[in-house]
């Protein structure tokens, strides 16, 4: 007789399931005995005592991401190179997934998210990525240091990883990049340093070409001004630094005026360290040391490179290089070892305010979470909402929302209309879900006809434009879904033009002609596409940017598109046509126009031409009014010797005649900065039918600067976004620093506050702008003085 055993279920389930922990340091009675595992001791001395006990050999070995730990000491291997840009992602290698924790929540990409306008937004969508990433370092499949965010400034259309970046816009990067950074970082109601995951702001700096044409990052040499460097490149990387508190930086591939940004001392050690008190590490890009010598042949031997990054204030390298020639470089005397000691210092401050060397980490803050807390219900409604919000109406002819009741059939046409992974974009993990454009009008209609038109977005050639055309014949409705995606735009690939690939203008124009009703054409797309060719077409009854709208976009295109969400969303860049960049090389830096040059200028801060759509611009189904309920009509300036209060730096009533001559400029270092800041009240009233999201868009037009060319057209110094009900009203209030915010950059990089007339003005171009002017004069005498408001 055979004896049968029967095998419970559920143990078999978790024989299946991956068993792993995470790693961490002071787990022995062995090592907790050590200053280093002392949690009473500051950071600073246990990192010291941790260091103090390596040979040279074995603090080469923690000096790249791969870091070997010491296991006569108690520290393990630890991977410092993950992603989080939008999610947790798997891109790096300290991030995994397994049968424990198969997915995590994937968020739009960050070009749309950003085009919310929503501060507070973007601070949710850091907690909710750094709770997934510290559940999944509980289980072992991640690790706690994420290079992340990227905070170059989107400078030119064509840029390939434009969609990980908050747009064209100083103000905003630096925004987004304050409050993703806090929403990772932050442990709530600690007040102390400790850090919930560690971010990293990226990649320091004018960093913005890829490849384009037979020019690449790792050759690129960027030619910038001064003036350029200090009011577009550098202030999303200071705000990120000073305001963020971020814990790390990480230099770029380029050369900046002929020198690798991870070899620059004055970049490194001078500006982020020095100017700005970096409290944290700075890395390199990956291999980046190694194109110091390989690539562009900046040193004559692999130990000079490793010493040149060093001593320029370089702390971890992406990569091996510093493992690989650190010990000799010290030994040649090319570098001190008390340099390599430095670097490890700031490199341990991170880790031990981390949790990584304070025991077990069940015991700690955050060690309770686990798979449960990954891709929860809120996390995912989360990562819907930001879809939803970011999403631009850019033209609407009276035909949008869509009303299912009204439909009988429903077109669904384009390479882009049922994606799925082009939705989460680049650097993104293995997401929840995904819900396709198809997917999320089949909701709404459930006759739907459904053509790709062409076979990827790259559309080689024509052969299913007739089936999509026949396909809009037999519809109401018809919505084409174009666009790009990673293999048009993307790392390590920038686009020559700005017209939609391959045969799919086409496309959309035969599709057009057939409709029986009405066509909407949705933009699935990081970069701006010159749709210029259906701005006058009758039969377009709107059209949509949706970015890349992560996991759920689907569902956000099919919400906005029938009215379950009035879009809100404003364009977080310019869209230009085609003859701007056959026009302007990718290759120059210059932001500011040069009629001599036929240069037109980049971004609406300095552009002169005219866009297909501005940068700010964006529609809703309802209507709103803008009013100014506060600002100030004078700004008194004071010099460091005469302190001025608050309430004596700002009016609001009107002053005698302006006693300074307009146009003269005075440099910020010499006036008392200290509080002189004011709000700006800006009331709001939704006069629609539709209940809606308002943003508010403060720009300030600065005064004529006597001795300072290239001040911008204008230049965004707040936002704020509303939700209002019909006929109700509310009040967005935006704060400006007047030293940071209205202040111009001169020729030598120097900030300059100017004497005159300024304006304010609120809204953009797109839609009825209000506009508020105020005096800037310089006190010149202890009882005069202050801000004087309307």
């Amino acid at each position: 007789m055979k004896t049968h055993f029967f095998f419970p279920l559920y143990l078999l389930v978790l024989l299946l399931i991956p068993r792993t922990t995470q790693q961490y340091a002071c787990n022995s009675d062995d090592t907790i005995k050590h200053p280093f595992c002392n949690t009473s001791l500051s950071y600073f001395d246990r990192a010291k005592d941790l260091v103090s006990r390596l040979t040279l050999q074995e603090k080469v070995q923690q000096l790249v991401d791969n870091a070997t730990g010491i296991p006569r000491l108690g520290v393990p291997p630890y991977e410092w190179w993950s992603e989080a840009l939008h999610g947790v992602s798997n891109l790096g290698p300290g991030v995994r997934f397994n049968a424990t924790v198969p997915n995590a929540t994937s968020f739009p990409a960050v070009i749309l998210s950003a085009a919310s306008f929503n501060s507070s937004l973007w601070y949710e969508m850091g907690r909710v990525v750094s709770t997934e990433a510290r559940a999944m370092y509980n289980t072992g499949l991640a690790g706690l240091t994420y290079w992340s965010p990227n905070v170059n400034v989107f400078r030119d259309p064509r840029w390939g990883r434009g969609q990980e970046t908050p747009g064209e816009d100083p103000l905003v990067v630096g925004k987004y990049a304050v409050n993703y950074v806090k929403g990772l970082q932050e442990v709530d109601g600690d007040n102390s340093d400790r850090l919930k995951v560690s971010s990293c702001c990226k990649h320091y700096t004018a960093y913005d070409l890829d490849k384009w044409k037979d020019i690449d990052r790792f050759h690129f040499d960027a030619k910038v001004t001064l003036q350029d460097l200090e009011d577009t490149y550098q202030p999303p990387f200071r705000s990120c630094v000073e305001e963020g508190h971020v814990s790390s930086v990480m230099c770029s591939y380029n050369r900046v005026n002929g020198i690798p940004t991870c070899a620059d001392p004055d970049l490194l050690k001078g500006v982020v360290r020095g100017q700005w008190g970096l409290d944290g590490y700075i890395v390199s890009d990956c291999d980046s040391i190694e194109v110091f010598y390989n690539s562009i042949h900046y040193t004559a031997t692999p130990e000079d490179a490793v010493a040149l990054a060093l001593k320029a204030g370089l702390n971890m390298n992406c990569g091996d290089y510093l493992r690989k020639y650190t010990e000799n470089a010290v030994k040649l005397k090319k570098v001190e070892e008390a340099v390599v000691d430095q670097a490890l210092l700031y490199d341990y401050i991170v880790l031990m305010r981390l949790g990584f060397f304070d025991g077990d980490p069940k015991n700690l803050p955050f060690g309770k979470l686990g798979p449960s807390d990954v891709c929860t219900h809120d996390n995912q409604k989360l990562a819907l909402e930001a879809a939803k919000q970011g999403i631009v109406l850019l033209d609407n002819n009276e035909v949008l929302p869509l009303s299912p009741n009204s439909i009988t059939k429903l077109a669904v046409i384009g390479p882009n209309s049922n994606a799925t992974q082009t939705m989460i974009s680049n650097y993104a993990g293995i997401p929840c879900r995904y819900i396709s454009p198809l997917q999320g009008l089949q909701k709404y209609v459930s006759d739907v006809i459904y053509e790709p038109g062409c076979l990827d977005v790259k559309c080689g050639n024509d052969s299913r434009i007739e089936a999509a055309a026949r396909a809009a014949e037999e519809a109401d409705v018809t919505v084409v879904v174009v666009g790009l995606d990673q293999t048009v735009e993307a790392e390590g690939l920038d686009r020559e033009s700005l017209t939609l690939p391959g045969f799919q203008e086409k496309l959309v124009t035969e599709v057009v002609k057939a409709v029986k009703g009405v066509a909407v054409v949705v933009v699935m797309a990081a970069g701006p596409i010159d749709v210029s060719f259906l701005k006058n077409e009758s039969k377009v009854g709107g059209i949509l940017w949706v970015g890349y709208p992560g996991q759920d976009g689907g569902e956000a295109i099919a919400q906005v598109m029938f009215g379950d969400y009035n879009p809100g969303g404003r364009s977080p860049i310019t869209w230009y046509s085609q003859d701007y960049v056959d026009q302007v090389p990718m290759t120059d830096m210059n932001m500011r126009a040069n009629v001599s040059r036929n240069f037109p200028g980049r971004t609406y801060r300095f552009y002169k031409g005219k866009p297909v759509y501005e940068f700010g611009h964006g529609l809703s189904y309802t209507t709103f009014s803008t009013f100014i309920v506060s600002a100030p009509s004078t700004i008194l300036l004071y010099p460091h010797n005469h302190p001025p209060s608050i309430s004596s730096s700002i009016s609001n009533h009107n002053t005698n005649a302006n006693p300074n001559p307009n146009g003269r400029s005075i440099d910020v270092s010499t006036i008392n900065c200290e509080s002189l800041e004011f709000e700006v009240d800006v009331g709001v009233k939704n006069t629609g039918t539709r209940d809606g999201n308002h943003v508010v868009l403060v720009f300030w037009k600065p005064a004529s600067a006597d001795g300072v060319s290239g001040t911008p057209n204008l230049q965004l110094v707040g936002f704020g976004r509303v939700e209002l009900k019909r006929g109700k009203s509310g009040v967005v209030k935006v704060g400006v620093d007047v030293c940071k915010d209205l202040s111009v950059v001169d020729g030598e990089g120097k900030r300059k506050l100017v004497i005159g007339q300024h304006t304010l003005v609120v809204g953009s171009s797109s839609e009825h702008q209000v506009r508020h002017r105020f005096n800037m004069i310089l006190a010149e005498s202890e009882d005069e003085g202050g801000f004087s408001a309307m």
